[in-house]
């Protein structure tokens, strides 16, 4: 059906949204949150309807921008409309649930129409449960995976490329700055493609934003990785494993990580990392990962997938039983980092940077044990060829190199608490800081979050902060 164009400049965060009049809708067959195909002279996309009697004329669609992004249509330009057929997708979706289990080619249909808007968020938010009651197999691992590195922009770097990922659940975790800071002084390619915050006061891209632009393209990606053996970039800025940020909308708000281990290994891969160290926090609140049965059990699947790519992954438990280093939220952290290169205080963000790039060493095949790995860490930290490696990729990223702390705002706005009575500090909340935190603002607001002046085992007294 030929259907005239109307662009009134209406957003839907990402969902391609149409409006038809209820007739037009009657006449295609469809019903409001239903698909249809929407045609221009050059390109496609399927669309969620929408109906409305007044807004729009029977011979007329509403189109909004996120479905224009792709149309590339003009106020009054003619499309064609048309109802979407039945996908095989759905079909093995509903085999899924039922316990099928899904083969790479059904897997490869089911990204592609997940790429094309054609399945719906109930779909989509159907399989995933899917995957919670019935984890996926090591098969079907490998299948989401690949599919999401075959239709992924893929780049490759000379040397030996490695990198670093958390699976998250600790507080204030600066750790892949000041690692990617020392691996690269040290000679190593690290291109690290990084997350926003989503349930958490700061993610590391939000952390290094304070810094310099973390929103590169291509282009800007490889001239900064050949320039200065590293980057820190926000994934989300490009195609990166395109699907896997639609599944994510899905999965966060079902707090679900069922497709954790096809994404983080997808998004690794087409950065063209070949040695990847996994950092897996244990602790008893925020953390996702409560106990070593649970640890040793997700580091043997991500280690046998990563080897079926080509990868080489090595698995850390570490400790997540209070925050790393005294702050959080995006501009305190930011502080706290320049703070970590000109003294030694937060020294349990020091010991694990330089422990899990100890690793890093040990598996590229420089002829050093763990040990060995990490002391040429520490040499390189404490050299202040760390931080000047730190300082030439926020240059190159198009920062200040020369930032100070007094350069970086924080919140005006402050509630100290103090202690109630004296001791010693024996267990830190994480989740009820992170909620705390959340409530001030972060990540959002950049300059909001929480500053600690004492952690585990450090002494207070009556009316201390």
């Amino acid at each position: 059906m030929k259907l005239k164009a109307r662009l009134p400049g209406l957003t839907s965060g990402g969902k391609m949204i149409v409006i038809l009049n209820n007739k037009t809708a009657k006449k295609l067959a469809v019903k409001p949150l239903e698909r249809v195909i929407v045609k221009s002279k050059k390109e496609d996309t399927t669309c969620i309807v929408n109906t409305s009697e007044k807004i729009v004329k029977p011979r007329e669609i509403i189109i909004y921008d996120d479905v224009n992004d792709i149309l590339k249509i003009k106020n009054g330009d003619i499309v064609d409309v048309r109802a979407r057929p039945f996908l095989n997708s759905k079909k093995f979706i509903r085999e899924r649930i039922r316990g099928k289990e899904l083969t790479n080619k059904k897997i490869r249909q089911i990204v592609d129409d997940v790429l094309e808007h054609k399945l719906s968020d109930l779909a989509l938010a159907s399989l995933i449960s899917s995957f919670d009651i019935r984890p996926l197999s090591d098969s079907e691992a490998y299948g989401f995976t690949k599919a999401m590195i075959d239709t992924s922009e893929k780049f490759t770097f000379r040397g030996k490329i490695v990198d670093k990922h958390s699976i998250g659940g600790i507080p204030g975790d600066k750790t892949s700055i000041l690692l990617v800071s020392i691996v690269a002084a040290a000679g190593l390619t690290i291109p690290k493609s990084s997350s926003r915050a989503i349930t958490d006061p700061a993610g590391t891209a939000d952390r290094f934003e304070i810094f310099a632009p973390v929103q590169l393209d291509a282009r800007a990606i490889r001239r900064t990785v050949k320039k200065t053996g590293g980057c820190i970039i926000w994934g989300g800025s490009f195609k990166l494993a395109p699907a896997d940020d639609l599944f994510i909308q899905i999965e966060h708000p079902l707090d679900s990580d069922a497709m954790m281990i096809p994404s983080i290994i997808a998004k690794k891969k087409v950065m063209g990392s070949k040695y990847v160290i996994l950092d897996m926090p244990m602790g008893p609140t925020q953390a996702k990962i409560k106990d070593m049965t649970v640890a040793s059990k997700l580091a043997r699947k991500f280690i046998k997938i990563g080897k079926r790519f080509g990868m080489k992954i090595e698995c850390a438990v570490t400790n997540a039983s209070q925050p790393l280093g005294y702050s959080m939220g995006p501009a305190l952290e930011a502080r706290d980092i320049l703070n970590t290169f000109s003294n030694s205080k937060s020294k349990d963000l020091i010991d694990k940077a330089t422990s899990l790039a100890g690793i890093l060493f040990k598996m590229v095949g420089k002829d050093y044990s763990a040990e060995e790995g990490k002391a040429r860490a520490v040499k390189i930290f404490n050299s202040g060829l760390a931080e000047k490696k730190f300082r030439e990729i926020i240059k190159e990223q198009g920062g200040n190199e020369k930032v100070t702390i007094g350069d970086i705002r924080v919140g005006k706005e402050t509630r100290i608490v103090k202690a109630k009575k004296s001791g010693y500090i024996h267990n830190i909340h994480n989740k009820n800081l992170v909620r705390t935190a959340i409530a001030a603002g972060c990540p959002a607001d950049k300059g909001a979050g929480i500053e600690l002046f004492k952690k585990i085992g450090d002494k207070i007294s009556h009316g201390e902060p």
